[in-house]
Formats: C-alpha cells, structure tokens, sequence
C-alpha cells in the first residue's frame, strides 16, 4: 500500500493522497468534476441524515426544483446574476436544435423558486414557506480541488419566505445556530460565526451569516452561510402577499446552504499522515473486527469469536467483521486505518485462548487488552471519548490559531509566517478591505457581533475601527 505524502512535505498532497488512497473520491472524465466513490458518499450521508433531522425538527420540508433555468431569471436580479455569471453553465442546444431561449445549469436556486414562489404566495396566511432541497448545482470553476472547490458538487439549499424582515432575520440566524451546532458536535470541527462584510457577502442578500473554520495548514475555509434576502428576490419576481391589514406588501426571504465541501473539511480538520481520521458520528464504520486467520489452519473458532463480538453492538454501533481471507492482517490494519475507522478490535489465537480482544484506537493509535464479555460495554464510552478528544484538540488548535495584530506590517509578517485568523483593526471601508486582499490574498472572514473597538484602521489609519478575523481561504 502505497505510503501517504506526510503534511510537513506537502500539505496539499497529502490531502489529494487521503481523498483518492481512502477511495473517498476520484477524477472525472470531466475536467473539475469528481466522482464520489461509495465511503466517501457514506460520510456524506452521515451528514445529510443528521442535517435533514435538524431542519426537519425546526419546521423545514423537502422539495426538488429543476436543475435547469431559464437564463431570462437569472437578468431579473443584477446583482445575483452579476455574482455568479463568470461560474454559469450554459445550454444553448437541445433535442439537436437550438433553443428559443438558452437555459442556465443551476449555480444556485433562488431565481427559479421565487419564479415559483409567486405562484403559491398570495396571502399572509400561505406564509411562511419553509423548504429545503438536497441537489446537485454546477459552477464553472477554475481551480478546483476533490470536495473543497468542483465544478459540479451536492448541497442543500434551503429558501424560505416570511411575512415580515423580524421573522426572516430570526430564520437566518436559526438555521446559522443549526450549522455551528452539527459542525462542532458531529463533526467534532470548532467554528467561529458571525455576519460577512459587505464584499464577501452572496450576490443579492442583504445580510450574509457564516460559519468559518480552521484547517491544520492554517488556511480557513468556509463551512456554511446564511443569507437574509430582505425582498430583494421578491420585488425582481414580484411576490406580494396580502398582509393581515389587506394590504400589498413583498415577501421577505432567506436562503442558506452547506455542500460536500465539509467532506474536505473533515479530511483536513482531523486526519494524520496515516490517512483518514473520522468523529465515531460521522463514520460509516465505528467498529471494525479483524480476525487474524492463519494460512492452512482452521480459522473456524477466530471467525465464531469475531462475529460473536460484534453481534451484541446491533444497531447501536455501525460494526463490520473484516472476515475476508485474500489479504493479510496487516493490510487489513492499514487499510481500514487509512479510512479513519474510530476503533479496530483485533483477535488472534491467543487473544482467543485468553478469552480476550485488542482494542485499538484510531486517534491514539492507544492498544487495550478487553475480555470479550466486556468489549461491548466499553465500545460506547471509548467512542464517545473519542468524539471529545478530536473536539478538544482542534478546538485548541483553532484558539491558538487566533492571533492579534495592529499594523499593517506586523499583520503582513503573521499572515505569511503562520497563517490561522489574523484580528486586525479595518475602519469598515470597502477600499481598505480591498487593498488587504488585492495586496495579500487574505480577506475578512466574517465580522463578529462582539467585535472589539481598537481606534483605528491599520490599513488607512482612520477611526473609528473593529476589530475582524482576516484569513487565507480555499
């Protein structure tokens, strides 16, 4: 088994390595795409399903709009379609004949729904719509790398419509509370959230929430936003409702959204230059049990002890029995290690003679002799352990990447040599944002509501100013 690229030598290597050598994913035939292979799907799936309850538990319902959109949509909100026009895939031929009107691959949805959305709105009383969908959407990207930036990828995207701007805002910041929640308590990766400035903000909302990551490399990535529309969309499609005063008014909206690009975030927040290293909540496999099987020899007692430990977990704990006997143990060991299994149970000959198994963990690499009447009692507690230590350590991580500076200089000298959030004072203006950008590839990552006032900026030294996490992004 080929050996993994360490991250000391080459940081982005050794993510491609995990990614492919895991069978996560792999290339497309078309250039910027991915296929996404089954274990690496079944993460995804983790994630869907504990997503999908949380919208469902605050009110949320499922749909599916089309994948394809008239381009005359997207001209109806400038804005937006001046965000996303570079990235727009575009349909200018169909059935051998060219089209009355070419039809836009989705980048994003909000055109099309709120197309839809005057059809079904036209009282208080059919507000609010709260809906989601789970798809795919294509934005033609330069450079892309497996799961963090492709051309086509899978998200959900939820648009919800409201009867008022204080029921929308509330909704933004519910569903911003719903995506820290599963980022730090699934996924084990601590986040830090607030509001986007005015140029990072999505083309076409007027308040833009996020939630922002650190990677071990000491770049940031973005994990998830929230957007509140206000009534932009809703006056470009022209969706009032009759309010309860019998009056015409617009609708207020939002639109929020995460993608596979945590798959990437989960590679990079955790794993080690071994492979893989999956939170027990998200791993497809938990549990996996090796029985060692000797060449020529009756290997009949290790497989009934095998499948004996595993059968008690049910379904309490996602289990596998490596039973195969085309390759090693050894490989086994490697293999199901570079997938990021939490725990691997080992048992031998003499661990049957001694009625016992090896328990093995994932994080530590820690090996624990277990009686096998008790291997499935302690599972649950090791798996939890483990949950909570890879939330420690990348929280620890995440604090000590948090760094002050007050010059533009020392700011400079910081980003360069050590990367991670750099908080700085910025006056608020768009030019001074700009310059920091155009001049060192960081940007403003979100704007604290907590932000600390720190006199004044140390790009134009004008007050007053804030104190605001800039960061080197993917």
């Amino acid at each position: 088994m080929a050996k993994i690229t360490k991250r000391s030598e080459d940081y982005s290597q050794w993510y491609i390595d995990i990614v492919t050598r895991a069978e996560m994913a792999d290339y497309a035939p078309v250039k910027g795409c991915m296929v996404i292979r089954p274990w690496g799907y079944a993460i995804w799936e983790r994630m869907q399903r504990a997503l999908d309850d949380m919208f469902k538990d605050t009110g949320h319902s499922n749909c599916y709009f089309p994948l394809m959109i008239p381009q005359s949509f997207l001209a109806k909100e400038a804005e937006h379609v001046e965000g996303f026009a570079p990235e727009c895939a575009v349909i200018t031929h169909g059935g051998g004949k060219l089209l009355d009107e070419p039809l836009v691959i989705r980048p994003t949805s909000e055109t099309i729904i709120w197309a839809m959305y005057k059809k079904w709105i036209q009282s208080w009383r059919d507000l609010p719509l709260l809906y989601n969908q789970w798809a795919n959407v294509v934005r033609w990207e330069m450079r892309t790398r497996l799961f963090l930036r492709t051309s086509e990828f899978l998200w959900q995207e939820g648009h919800t419509a409201h009867a008022t701007s204080k029921e929308a805002m509330e909704e933004a910041e519910r569903i911003l509370g719903i995506y820290r929640t599963f980022s730090e308590q699934w996924m084990a990766m601590p986040v830090l959230s607030g509001r986007k400035s005015e140029g990072q903000k999505f083309p076409g909302a007027d308040t833009t929430f996020t939630i922002e990551a650190l990677m071990q490399d000491g770049k940031v990535l973005q994990a998830g936003t929230s957007h509140y529309l206000g009534q932009n969309f809703a006056k470009a499609f022209d969706v009032q409702f009759q309010n309860r005063d019998g009056q015409l008014e617009y609708v207020y909206a939002t639109s929020w959204g995460v993608s596979t690009r945590l798959v990437g975030a989960l590679v990079m927040t955790h794993s080690d230059d071994a492979g893989l290293v999956l939170p027990p909540k998200l791993a497809p496999v938990e549990v996996v049990v090796i029985p060692i099987l000797k060449a020529d020899a009756d290997n009949a007692g290790i497989l009934a002890a095998a499948y004996r430990v595993a059968e008690p977990f049910g379904d309490d704990v996602r289990v596998r029995v490596d039973d195969r006997d085309n390759v090693s143990p050894g490989w086994k060991f490697n293999e199901w290690e570079l997938k990021g299994v939490p725990i691997r149970i080992e048992i031998g000959p003499k661990d049957l003679e001694k009625q016992q198994v090896v328990l093995v963990r994932r994080d530590t690499g820690k090996k624990t002799p277990t009686p096998m009447d008790a291997i499935s009692f302690q599972v649950p507690g090791v798996l939890e352990e483990i949950q909570d230590g890879l939330m420690k350590k990348a929280k620890e991580r995440l604090e000590a990447g948090c760094r002050a500076a007050d010059t533009y200089e020392s700011f400079q000298k910081a980003m360069d040599e050590v990367g991670g959030f750099i908080y700085a004072p910025w006056c608020g203006s768009r030019e001074c944002e700009d310059r920091v950008s155009e001049e060192t590839k960081a940007t403003i990552r979100l704007v604290p509501d907590t932000a600390e006032d720190c006199g004044v900026c140390m790009v134009c030294g004008k007050g007053p100013a804030k104190r605001v996490p800039f960061g080197r992004a993917y």
